[in-house]
């Protein structure tokens, strides 16, 4: 007679609440792949910007049989007087033309740009939508659609190949990004400190210079550096608008006009360490603009998000 069979005693299995956490050492190695990739792109992404404009100043110091004969050579005389020449050779009124413009056509567009985002994004009444998708549908219209029958407009505004006629030109074209830019930052401060205004006595005009304007200081720094860039690169404006009218008519160029009208009074006589000089010369301002604002910048582009 055979022994009967025992039954064991089935165990259960682990429910997935009852299971031991994953190890942390998988978590671990997926953040020291991407924290690799992550950084190995930023430094390829560093190396495409700064290797051409290491280029760029290094070509300034070097001969056009330098220039000619190894592109990626190493300057053999460190002298600065192909930065004098440059100045002399025009880029010293280009530079200066520039400046002019930009010292009005920055601080009205700021000023134009925030007082309209500021109205559409905290007052209400009737047509703020669809003057708020009008400034909007002005970004997304190219420039080149616009250049004949903005000559003509210009032309018989008597404002071709003049300081003003750039600058209120510039502050159109720029008024839509700072007034997308803007409404989006007025639209996260605190109702609570403009209704607190309101109550105790501020006109419209006060609140907004006084209280608003200056809570949002950190937006009008990043898109204020945003226009000084986009004006300061500006090309194909100018050229159409800032040419001599006639034989008397002085030459108002800017920079990115000049930098064009320097290669091309060069012809077979080139000089190509003055050209680079130039380059370097209208660079730089725009580089210690970034650089000595860039955490502005960054606080301007994530406070909207991080409130």
């Amino acid at each position: 007679m055979s022994a009967p069979i025992k039954e064991t005693a089935k165990v259960p299995a682990p429910r997935a609440a009852d299971r031991s956490p994953a190890r942390p050492g998988g978590d671990r190695k997926e953040g020291v792949v991407l924290n690799v990739f992550s950084h190995g792109f930023l430094a390829l992404w560093a190396l495409l910007i700064v290797l051409p404009l290491l280029w760029l100043v290094l070509s300034a110091f070097k001969t056009d049989a330098q220039i000619g004969g190894s592109a990626f050579g190493w300057p053999q005389n460190w002298d600065l007087d192909v930065f004098a020449r440059a100045w002399d050779k025009g880029i010293g009124d280009y530079f200066l033309n520039t400046v002019i413009v930009l010292v009005f056509s920055v601080p009205l567009t700021m000023l134009l740009g925030s007082m309209a985002a500021y109205v559409l994004a905290r007052y209400r009444f009737w047509g703020n939508r669809f003057l708020y998708y009008f400034f909007v549908a002005g970004a997304m219209f190219p420039v080149f659609l616009a250049l004949v029958p903005l000559f003509f407009m210009v032309k018989r505004l008597d404002m071709l190949n003049t300081y003003q006629g750039l600058i209120l030109v510039y502050v159109a074209y720029s008024m839509p990004f700072t007034v997308f830019f803007m409404h989006a930052f007025f639209r996260t401060l605190p109702t609570a400190v403009f209704e607190a205004a309101v109550l105790d006595g501020a006109s419209h005009t006060r609140t907004f210079f006084q209280v608003m304007l200056p809570m949002a200081k950190p937006g009008l720094v990043s898109v204020g550096i945003f226009n000084t860039l986009g004006q300061w690169n500006q090309f194909i404006l100018p050229t159409v608008l800032m040419q001599p009218q006639s034989g008397d008519d002085p030459e108002r160029y800017v920079l990115t006009q000049g930098l064009i009208q320097l290669q091309q009074q060069m012809g077979y006589a080139s000089d190509l360490p003055v050209l680079f000089a130039g380059v370097t010369i209208a660079m730089i301002p725009m580089l210690v603009v970034y650089l000595s604002f860039q955490r502005q910048v960054q606080a301007g582009l994530t406070s909207a998000t991080l409130k």
